[in-house]
């Protein structure tokens, strides 16, 4: 990613709606959807500046990497651990540990292979363990974010579905997320291609503005496994080794 979105990220990810809905997101995904052993082995994979750290802590034990070395120092800084640095599909650390869970957040669009990616990390799995994956949504909401973000593709449900088969790995559930503020969303890119503006799409919002956006969005956390929505801003998907047949 570029420096500045780094930049952005470690001052924001505490407070803006984006990132602390998201984490409740993941959170109340763990809790209800994903069946997880008391204190399971849980590895982050590509944690940035390390804003879900303390979050995924509540689980279990948690190991991490990340490929920036700034971001990295700065999660190091922020946790208290040590984080060796790892890339996708053929850098990750912690040689012959499995893991109960996978953290893939925001991540998989960054990795030109994806589908190499995620067979390496089905690799690290337990027996039972899973990957939890989420990206953003929808190829043709591709723009000036997604390459200041150095994106390689957004997904769909049947794309990010297709890459994880040919990964190899069993789509336990995948379905769309961020839904009630797709609208916004898509007016607002509309409005900024026709005005010309360069404002990048994740500055922080005024704060009753930003409380809105984040009450609106961490709603959906009490939707999930109950309401299949049609389409969102973003994707999920809850994968796993293939069983032998």
């Amino acid at each position: 990613m570029d420096r500045s979105v780094y930049a952005r990220m470690n001052e924001q990810e505490a407070e803006h709606w984006w990132f602390k809905a998201r984490r409740d997101i993941i959170r109340s995904a763990m809790q209800r959807i994903i069946p997880l052993p008391e204190h399971a082995a849980i590895l982050e994979a590509g944690c940035g500046t390390g804003g879900n750290l303390q979050m995924l802590s509540e689980f279990g034990e948690v190991d991490a990497f990340e490929f920036d070395d700034d971001a990295r120092a700065t999660a190091e800084a922020k946790s208290g651990v040590t984080i060796p640095f790892g890339a996708l599909p053929t850098g990750i650390p912690f040689e012959g540990k499995r893991y109960d869970l996978v953290g893939l957040f925001d991540v998989l669009e960054h990795v030109e292979d994806d589908c190499g990616s995620l067979r390496a990390l089905g690799d690290h799995l337990t027996d039972d363990g899973v990957i939890f994956v989420t990206v953003p949504a929808f190829q043709w909401l591709w723009s000036k974010h997604d390459v200041s973000h150095h994106h390689f593709r957004r997904y769909c449900k049947a794309s990010l579905s297709r890459t994880a088969k040919d990964a190899g790995l069993e789509v336990v559930q995948c379905g769309y997320f961020n839904s009630f503020l797709l609208p916004v969303a898509v007016g607002m890119r509309a409005l900024k291609k026709l005005v010309g503006s360069e404002a990048p799409d994740d500055t922080m919002p005024a704060p009753g503005l930003n409380r809105a956006l984040y009450n609106v969005f961490s709603s959906e956390r009490h939707l999930l496994g109950r309401v299949r929505m049609p389409a969102g801003l973003s994707v999920m998907a809850i994968l796993r080794k293939r069983k032998p047949a």
